[in-house]
């Protein structure tokens, strides 16, 4: 008969999960560019994405973890290094390269049957960009002057029908982004890129399903079906099969959250014996796409927080505001602050302040050393 779910308080959950994402302690991977590979490689991926009211994410998310944090420190591990890459996880984002014979079956699926959002490119058009990059080395969107342009068909398309080229090949693993200027990549062929002979060999489907699993594990300590393959609902079942064969092994301990009984979890047994009642009460301003922040049902479980992402809602039906930052304070959310930095007046403004708990004087000093930490980090080099 199989053993009840351990029970663990919601508190205890939730220390857990700011243990696994290194948001409790002050700087637990160091400084400079070593720093930052050690951070993408225990996360896992760092997400990347456009919005730029205030520094974007992939910096944000880094600094967070990475109080001495310098955006050349990415640059230095994409470029120089080449310890991450631009890959989709669950959306664009920075991963380990080390990592990389896990997405190259995806690549091969993008070679063998590209998706609609492609479908315009025809096979000589790759040949032809593959060609024009062995000739005149990596090439950015604006390098390329002699496209025919082109009416966009998406907001987020280009008029320039060679961007969707170097996109599909990126996709397809032919190009890798050998350099980012705030969101203009530049495009290199993978091999010269990385020094190449041939591709790495492909991880099989079980390699993938363990490598899934344990990154969860590694970054969240507690994990769920819908927290492991997040967006990635195909994945479940051999998630699941992977995770009952460990249970039995026990590699896994089933547990029961408060609150959340109905939905399952899982921890490591090294994980719940680590487990403390202490939480230091370090304050750190989030990104919305911080890895803590974007599964929003797994947030509110452990948080009873619901957070509102509302940049393209209308201004009058937004509750937080355009670009909202929750306040994390311990093992809290304690307001949610949405900012926008005026590099012009060298400030980041507060647009509003929306407060979920009474911190007291210390709280509110220990948030207000905070926004200046955060202001001299969006106003740095």
């Amino acid at each position: 008969m199989a053993k009840a779910p351990l029970a663990l308080s919601q508190i205890a959950a939730r220390h857990i999960w700011i243990a696994a994402q290194r948001l409790d302690t002050a700087a637990p991977f160091g400084d400079g560019p070593a720093a930052t590979r050690a951070a993408i490689a225990h996360l896992g991926y760092v997400q990347i994405d456009t919005i730029n009211v205030i520094e974007r994410c992939h910096h944000h998310i880094l600094w967070s973890r990475i109080p001495g944090y310098r955006r050349g420190d990415l640059a230095q591990n994409q470029s120089v290094d080449k310890s991450v890459f631009e890959y989709w996880t669950h959306a664009l984002s920075y991963v380990p390269t080390e990592d990389l014979p896990f997405f190259v079956p995806a690549m091969k699926a993008y070679r063998h049957k590209p998706s609609a959002w492609f479908g315009s490119v025809t096979p000589d058009e790759v040949r032809k960009m593959t060609r024009r990059l062995k000739t005149e080395g990596p090439l950015s969107i604006r390098d390329i002057d002699d496209d025919e342009l082109v009416d966009k068909d998406h907001p987020w398309a280009s008029r320039k029908p060679s961007k969707r080229v170097l996109q599909l090949m990126f996709y397809q693993g032919l190009v890798a982004i050998a350099a980012r200027q705030g969101m203009v990549k530049t495009y290199d062929l993978i091999g010269r890129h990385f020094g190449w002979t041939g591709q790495p060999k492909a991880a099989t489907e079980r390699q993938i399903v363990a490598y899934k699993l344990d990154r969860a594990l590694r970054s969240q300590g507690v994990v769920s079906l819908d927290s492991i393959c997040h967006l990635d609902a195909p994945a479940k079942k051999a998630v699941r099969e992977l995770i009952e064969s460990r249970v039995r092994r026990r590699l896994l301990v089933p547990v029961a959250i408060e609150g959340a009984e109905k939905v399952a979890h899982w921890a490591e047994p090294a994980t719940l014996e680590a487990l403390t009642g202490e939480q230091p009460n370090l304050v750190h301003i989030l990104s919305p796409f911080d890895p803590l922040i974007i599964q929003r049902k797994r947030l509110k479980l452990f948080f009873g927080y619901d957070h509102l992402f509302e940049a393209y809602i209308p201004a009058a039906k937004r509750k937080l505001g355009y670009f909202a930052l929750p306040v994390l304070m311990g093992d809290r959310i304690v307001a949610a602050l949405d900012l926008k930095t005026d590099r012009t007046a060298g400030t980041v403004l507060i647009q509003k302040r929306t407060d979920f708990a009474d911190v007291g004087a210390e709280g509110e000093h220990a948030i207000e050393e905070a926004l200046g930490r955060f202001q001299r980090f969006q106003l740095g080099d």
